[in-house]
């Protein structure tokens, strides 16, 4: 995993939008309609093609796919393992339990989406059942490429937030049902390694589930359960290097007071048992925004690097460059290292299929004003300009 060595890299947390020709199609195929494959596989090649050259065009460093060939970040994996079926009964996160006023706003506003409260549930025992769609996703992202990236990263969602995406109606425990995900998992984590791209783990479930799945339990009850997701999470790892992957947490992609956030002051500490080379965390959420100082407190490891959230995700202002700059160069002074910090942004701008808070055309102004102020902080950090 290459740093910023003489300049400050820029990259993104991994989703970003879909047209509507691809979201329809791979939402209705998540229901359960009979889809083309010829037609889909077109659709793909299409915007995969797209999403990188907007990406190059942006000024991202370390660039993906942008998730366009899943229907979301983590409810595609019911397509391709078995054991699955019915519907979860996930809980209501705490932010709509408390502002129910919240829930009609997004009825109205994403009316054709993917899945995300009533994915299918663990009901027999898991199998991942044929490697070929990822190593299409594979081979469609090497295809469009090229040599348009410095690095070029692919993700895959943790055990942890696919157990609590896809509920567990089958296994003995929580523990076990994550140690049949992290077993199952691990041959996408292996196949997107061994394809040459960095491996990054979205999991939100590090901090998210606090106010889903876990907001009856304290916060000591939840560094336990975030214990046992590392643990899935390494498991799943095992016989990758560590320097190859980066682990991506965050609070949820949503629009939303997210006044019941767990501090990272109580989860980092776990966050960096994972054997991961990077950590990529908001830092531009409003609510989390201040917790440089944390890292400041606790410490980052001295060969892992810090991909700090800079741009934020779920609005629809684009951010100055000279804001961009100084939220970069916080960062840089938490760790003390200028080498050892990525700008990102905080979450994808895609999470699910038709649920997209920032439209297309800010998303690229937003990447844009990425590029932007990483090369002021690199101006301010190197004593020059940045050479992209």
């Amino acid at each position: 995993m290459i740093g910023s060595h003489d300049r400050i890299l820029t990259t993104h947390v991994g989703s970003l939008p879909r047209n509507e020709v691809l979201t329809d199609l791979l939402v209705r195929r998540e229901a359960g309609d009979t889809i083309d494959a010829k037609l889909l596989a077109g659709e793909m090649d299409k915007a995969v093609a797209d999403i990188v050259d907007r990406q190059k065009a942006a000024g991202v460093d370390i660039g993906n796919d942008g998730e366009q060939q899943r229907v979301g970040f983590q409810t595609y994996v019911p397509e391709r393992m078995a054991g699955f079926g019915g519907a979860s009964k996930r809980p209501m996160g705490r932010d709509l339990r408390e502002f129910p006023e919240l829930i009609e706003i997004q009825k109205r506003r994403f009316p054709n989406r993917g899945k995300g409260q009533d994915a299918p549930q663990a009901v027999a025992e898991l199998k991942y059942l044929d490697a070929a769609p990822i190593g299409a996703e594979i081979a469609r992202l090497r295809r469009a490429a090229g040599n348009a990236f410095s690095e070029i990263f692919m993700t895959a969602p943790s055990p942890g937030i696919v157990a609590t995406t896809m509920l567990n109606a089958y296994y003995d425990s929580y523990e076990s049902y994550l140690k049949a995900i992290a077993r199952e998992m691990r041959t996408e984590y292996r196949a997107i390694h061994d394809g040459g791209f960095l491996l990054q783990i979205d999991a939100p479930d590090l901090a998210m589930a606090r106010v889903i799945n876990f907001q009856d339990k304290s916060d000591a009850e939840f560094q336990k359960i975030c214990e046992l997701q590392v643990d899935a999470i390494n498991q799943g790892l095992a016989g990758i290097a560590r320097e190859r992957v980066r682990l991506h947490v965050c609070w949820g992609n949503w629009e939303g007071p997210h006044i019941f956030d767990i501090a990272l002051e109580k989860v980092l500490a776990i966050l960096l048992k994972a054997n991961v080379g990077a950590l990529s965390i908001e830092f531009a959420n409003p609510r989390h925004a201040h917790e440089y100082g944390v890292l400041k407190r606790i410490g980052l490891p001295k060969d892992m690097l810090l991909i700090p959230g800079v741009i934020e995700t779920t609005s629809n202002f684009v951010e100055h460059p000279e804001l961009v700059a100084r939220r970069i160069e916080e960062a840089v002074a938490a760790i003390g290292d200028r080498e050892r910090v990525i700008a990102s942004t905080d979450c994808g701008f895609g999470t699910f299929a038709g649920r997209e808070w920032v439209i297309a055309p800010v998303v690229w102004k937003k990447l844009e004003a990425l590029r932007q102020g990483a090369d002021i902080a690199t101006q301010r950090l190197w004593g020059r300009k940045s050479a992209a």
